[in-house]
């Protein structure tokens, strides 16, 4: 009797080992977990490999897009409009005509000028006939003095004589210039009543209409602005980098550009200034700006004001190991076991390791690992594990509670009727190799 029960077990055994050898070498363990122990349902984890490759370091900023050239259309004389030749969007030329202020006012002061050098120059010779005479007269006296015909007091007033005269001269003459100069100026007024564009471009805003008086600005007046012109050829970000992340921002780098109101574009562009002034936002964050050129497709015209965010590319790392950066998990090393935190490269100064966990054979595998920099989605990983390797990336809940030889399986994607299954693995992960040989 006994020694049939015997036989029976030891069938039983083989039968099981058997079976369990066969769904281990062909990778489905979670399906031998299953027949052995209903009871264990593996963890659905979201799988990624570490790769090698190269790693770019950005740091973020918000801002706004303008253009890099644009001026504000501003008269120079105060007058009434007469003519607005373009239109808001318009575009324009260099030279075109963009605003006509009313002249006749302007015209009369130019001709009231040009009245008063008239005058001045006739008073000018004048006062050259009154020099010349009171010169003459002057050394007719020397001569008369000398002899002893005429006492010093006639020789005394021929010399002041001569000197009011000479005065008098270089005051005429000096009129003289100011009338020109009023004449100058009058011309450049009534020039002014005509206003061109400086540059090809696009009026962008346009404030003033037909009729309208503008007037010139002062020290505490901004005067009017009648239009502003832009160039939208070439576009900048003005971007806000917080005073934090500011050291690594260089001229010349390059940069990716996500402008809001194009959700499928990404523009390039080359950081072409950075503020050496610190500026305060109104929510009180400090800021410094760095104005980005943006590399512009053929045929977009971007609005000047569009919102956007920049990543400027800050550093690059060459032929690295990356990982999802939330793959990598920080693990209180008491709450880790001993086949882990055997890893030499484990520093028991720290209460907590970084941990990144792989799947193979149908568990979970920490490895104590050291990181380095990392990118908007990526970390680089410098030591404790090595590329190709099954790394566990999500989800965040199967993360946060995943321990050390935990049953665990690939989830599959979701199907065209959004039911997510399972996924079957065809054959066991290969064992990632880390360099500190966790």
């Amino acid at each position: 009797m006994w020694k049939w029960f015997l036989i029976v077990a030891v069938v039983l055994v083989l039968g099981c080992a058997g079976a369990g050898y066969y769904f281990y070498s062909n990778g489905q363990v979670d399906q031998w977990v299953k027949m052995v122990r209903p009871d264990l349902k593996p963890t659905e984890v979201r799988l990624a490999k570490s790769v090698r490759g190269d790693l770019v370091r950005t740091v973020s900023a918000p801002g706004q897009v303008e253009p890099k050239t644009k001026v504000e259309v501003s008269a120079q004389v105060s007058a009434r409009i007469l003519a607005l030749p373009f239109r808001e969007n318009e575009r324009v030329k260099a030279g075109d005509v963009l605003v006509r202020l009313d002249a006749r006012d302007l015209a009369a002061l130019l001709d009231s000028a040009k009245a008063q050098l008239k005058s001045e120059e006739a008073r000018l010779e004048g006062s050259r006939a009154a020099y010349i005479n009171s010169q003459a007269e002057l050394n007719r006296r020397r001569e008369l003095y000398a002899t002893k015909d005429i006492p010093k007091s006639e020789l005394d007033a021929a010399e002041t004589d001569f000197l009011r005269a000479e005065s008098a001269l270089h005051v005429a003459e000096h009129t003289i210039d100011m009338a020109k100069a009023d004449i100058r100026r009058a011309e450049k007024n009534l020039d002014n009543t005509i206003i061109t564009s400086p540059f090809d471009g696009v009026i962008t805003t346009l404030n003033a209409e037909v009729g309208e008086t503008v007037v010139v600005g002062t020290l505490n007046n901004p005067g009017s602005v009648i239009m502003e012109v832009a160039d939208l050829s070439v576009m900048l970000l003005k971007a806000r980098v917080d005073e934090a992340n500011i050291a690594p921002i260089l001229e010349g780098q390059k940069a990716r550009v996500y402008v809001n109101a194009y959700k499928e574009l990404t523009l390039t562009g080359t950081v072409d200034h950075v503020s050496l002034k610190r500026e305060v936002d109104r929510d009180g964050t400090a800021f410094f700006e760095a104005e980005i050129i943006l590399d512009l497709p053929p045929g977009l015209l971007l609005r000047s004001g569009l919102t956007a965010n920049a990543d400027v590319e800050v550093e690059t790392f060459r032929d690295v190991v990356k990982v999802p950066s939330q793959a990598v998990l920080d693990r209180a090393i008491d709450d880790l076991p001993s086949s882990v935190t055997d890893s030499p490269i484990l520093d028991r100064t720290k209460k907590f390791v970084q941990v990144i966990f792989t799947l193979e054979g149908g568990k979970a595998r920490a490895h104590v690992v050291k990181t380095g920099a990392s990118d908007l989605t990526d970390s680089i990983v410098t030591a404790g594990l090595d590329a190709d390797a099954h790394v566990i990336s999500g989800p965040f809940k199967a993360l946060q509670g995943l321990k050390q030889d935990q049953l665990v399986v690939e989830q599959a994607k979701k199907a065209e009727t959004g039911v997510v299954e399972a996924k079957k693995p065809e054959q066991e992960a290969p064992k990632s190799k880390t360099a500190g040989g966790t």
